[in-house]
């Protein structure tokens, strides 16, 4: 919501909409904080789907990575970062800190991010890391011009029908390999090259041994668009410090503002809050917000 406007429904002018916004944000808990405080771990599901977002930032010739996380079952954000660089350092410090917050990793969702799997290793060494199965096709579509030109479609559908479709246990995606390599690529050394290599990527198949774990980052793409349409209206921040401090209420805004699209397995989440999943039980959700200080926050509610 534009300053001018926020500020017309409180007589105040933009500027001291500015400063009021300000105080409010500054007196949010950090969201990492929230976690640590109130969630119980116990309540998390263990399946992580995690991704960056780059942020335009001032100051920084490109823009910078903001990562952060969804707990796959309760669709509730742990812990969110700004950083500088998007590398195995970056993903090194995002992993120490859910150790330290208490949250135990089975298994993270991503996608094929140069150090993640490196870096998740460091930290929780029995982790399993599942490859986003949908970036890795489109960019075998786009390798090899599916869209457009008809040469390889059947190879990539096949490929995509009796491996990542039909390939639901190791017996079953060896034999999809084997079919599609004598029916498809027994010609071409492209063709067989990305068969090997999805043979040597057992990463891509993780999820059959995590019941309810997803083969794809979906989820933390809704949220991602959302993100977007926010961001595109702010165009960028003015310091690192401003960035940090918006993307933390963001996290919180997002965990407390209760879901409403969620469907199939997770129409139950709608109407709750995904904080409401895995605070400790100790109150009703509404005296535990007032608990965390959030529902005194009466511009951030209002500018969502």
């Amino acid at each position: 919501m534009p300053f001018r406007k926020l500020g017309d429904e409180n007589q105040l002018s933009p500027a001291q909409t500015y400063a009021r916004v300000i105080v409010e944000l500054n007196q949010l808990p950090k969201n990492d904080w929230l976690t640590q405080k109130f969630c119980d771990p116990k309540r998390f599901c263990g399946i992580l789907i995690i991704d960056g977002k780059y942020v335009a930032v001032k100051g920084f010739n490109q823009k910078i990575p903001f990562i952060y996380c969804i707990d796959y079952l309760s669709h509730d954000i742990p812990y969110g970062d700004l950083f500088t660089v998007e590398d195995e350092a970056a993903f090194s410090q995002f992993f120490q800190k859910l150790y330290d917050l208490g949250y135990d990793i089975r298994i993270v969702v991503a996608d094929d991010r140069a150090g993640i799997k490196q870096a998740l290793h460091k930290v929780f060494p029995y982790a399993k890391l599942q490859l986003c199965q949908n970036h890795f096709l489109e960019n075998i579509r786009q390798a090899l011009k599916v869209r457009t030109v008809i040469t390889y479609q059947d190879f990539f559908n096949s490929l995509r029908q009796r491996v990542f479709l039909e390939g639901t246990d190791e017996e079953k995606i060896a034999a999809g390999l084997k079919y599609v390599m004598e029916k498809h690529a027994h010609h071409s050394h492209t063709l067989q090259d990305i068969l090997f290599e999805i043979r040597d990527r057992m990463d891509l198949f993780s999820y059959l041994r995590f019941p309810n774990c997803p083969n794809n980052t979906n989820l933390i793409e809704l949220y991602n668009s959302h993100l977007n349409g926010r961001l595109k209206t702010i165009k960028g921040f003015q310091d690192f410090q401003s960035a940090k401090r918006w993307l933390n209420a963001y996290l919180i805004r997002r965990r407390t503002k209760p879901l409403t699209d969620c469907e199939g397995k997770f129409k139950h989440l709608n109407k709750h809050s995904s904080l409401e999943f895995t605070i400790k039980k100790q109150a009703a959700w509404p005296e535990q917000l007032t608990n965390l200080g959030i529902n005194k926050i009466k511009f951030f509610q209002k500018s969502d």
